[in-house]
């Protein structure tokens, strides 16, 4: 047996119209329009263009598209597979998308983003997206070096990136973006903004950090606020941008000169063992016995900025630097890791809660495996409004985990809405019920199929509180209230398009 077909050439598509492809965008969607994202679009994003018309059914198109996988203008035709257009009203097709995100000026990615703060605010208080936001919450700023390999696309130049530990140059943009977390729940992205390649990590971090801490607080972050930051961001303007904002500072700080003097100058006696990697309990001494230690000392830094000194703690953290197997250790090697910060815990829970910032590289891991996996345009601000509702989604699914469980709370923010199939007339997780037909509607020719026909006469009939063949849930201008119930999934299909 052999293949007839190059694999190049192949396009699976989902063309049952007695099935809906992708059953959960139902929920998740729903969500959506109660926390009011089709109305924040309608009153906030106002583009003159002949094609930006409608911002109130097309950012909610492309949202739902990059739940359900789309991670380019092409792939956005997934909502049409099947008898998606029979449950949601108001889609659109890829090129009328497609248009829409390039008649965005940089004036509308702005308001774009202000959709995307308010949107969180509005997720936040229907969900519990963040947990413990009123004892301690934080907010991660970090750069990616977003590769792209389209010569004709707007603003990409080499930048600084780290692969598998290596630096390098890497052609593409560079996302700047902000995200919330606490203790106790996942992160969510508070702001994005898109530049160009060769822009530095802290160009515009200032601005960026005062507009995350807003969000904070308008998500119900009422407690401490901390951002974190790595040593990119080390400067006066970052650390003064938090203090303004309301907010405390940690940030990684750059080995120089100074720095290396002030932590030469801590004794050895103010070294205190902390709970690490390969650390073991001592019940006689009671206390760890680490490769890793932690200390701290007063520091004032940017000493060279007129009137910008800032003096806080500079907590430092040494791990020995083990030989090499098989040779003996004259003495102990230390490699030192310090941060700058004014955080008002004690040292050992200050420095391991700046170890925390590190989880931002999973929310870029989630990107990248998502809608972010292409900045689909050659235009820039087209690609800055991608960035923007790839934001949005993720903070989308975010919530509508957190209220499935605690485990889908956590779990990585990726498309997650192709998971089940259903007959158009039974939306999932409703009470179970007979459908007479799996037809979107009798005598109605589907895209991809040929017309259904009217209901077989041995079949039982709908209920009264069943939504009758045809029922849509629109995209946007969705009056409140609880959903249809009808029948669960009839059947599993499996929905693609590659």
């Amino acid at each position: 047996m052999r293949l007839l077909h190059e694999l190049a050439k192949i396009d699976v598509t989902f063309d049952d119209p007695h099935l809906v492809s992708r059953a959960g965008l139902v929920p998740v969607m729903a969500l959506a329009q109660r926390a009011g994202l089709d109305d924040l679009a309608g009153e906030h994003v106002r583009i003159s263009q002949p094609c930006g018309v409608n911002a109130q059914v097309k950012v909610p198109c492309l949202v739902a598209g990059m739940i359900a996988g789309a991670d380019s203008i092409d792939d956005m035709d997934v909502l049409r597979h099947g008898a998606l257009p029979v449950l949601f009203g108001g889609i659109r097709a890829p090129s009328t998308l497609g248009s829409f995100l390039r008649s965005f000026t940089w004036g509308t990615v702005l308001q774009l983003q202000k959709v995307h703060r308010e949107f969180l605010a509005g997720l936040a208080a229907r969900a519990p997206l963040l947990p413990g936001a009123d004892v301690l919450a934080f907010v991660d700023v970090d750069s990616q070096q977003k590769r792209v390999y389209g010569h004709a696309k707007q603003g990409t130049a080499f930048g600084p990136a780290k692969i598998q530990g290596k630096s390098l140059l890497l052609r593409g943009l560079n996302v700047l973006a902000a995200a919330i977390c606490t203790p106790l729940a996942a992160p969510v992205i508070a702001g994005t903004r898109l530049r160009g390649g060769n822009a530095a990590s802290a160009r515009g971090a200032a601005s960026m950090i005062t507009e995350a801490a807003g969000t904070a607080r308008a998500a119900g972050c009422t407690g401490t606020l901390v951002v974190r930051m790595d040593s990119a961001f080390y400067g006066a303007p970052a650390c003064r941008a938090a203090r303004r904002a309301g907010a405390r500072f940690s940030v990684t700080v750059r080995m120089d000169p100074r720095v290396r003097a002030a932590i030469a100058a801590i004794g050895e006696d103010a070294w205190t063992p902390i709970r690490y990697p390969r650390a073991i309990w001592d019940d006689q001494l009671r206390r760890w016995v680490s490769d890793a230690q932690v200390a701290e000392v007063e520091y004032t830094a940017f000493t060279s900025r007129k009137g910008q000194a800032i003096t806080a703690r500079l907590i430092v953290r040494r791990v020995k630097d083990l030989s090499p197997q098989g040779q003996g250790e004259l003495f102990a090697a230390w490699r030192y890791h310090a941060i700058f910060t004014d955080s008002p815990f004690q040292t050992i829970q200050a420095e391991e809660h700046h170890r925390g910032h590190a989880q931002t590289e999973q929310v870029f891991a989630d990107w990248t495996d998502g809608p972010l996996a292409h900045l689909p345009s050659g235009s820039f601000p087209a690609n800055a409004a991608w960035l923007a509702l790839a934001a949005i989604s993720c903070n989308l699914l975010r919530a509508a985990g957190c209220l499935a469980s605690l485990a889908c709370a956590k779990a990585p923010a990726l498309p997650c809405a192709g998971t089940s199939s259903m007959s158009p007339h039974g939306l999932p997780g409703t009470a179970a019920a007979t459908s007479p037909s799996t037809c979107p509607r009798a005598g109605t020719a589907s895209r991809n199929g040929p017309a259904c026909s009217t209901p077989p006469p041995g079949r039982l009939r709908l209920r009264p509180d069943q939504p009758k063949p045809g029922h849509c849930i629109p995209m946007a201008h969705a009056s409140p209230g609880s959903p249809p119930t009808g029948t669960p999934p009839r059947t599993t299909g499996q929905a693609a398009r590659q």
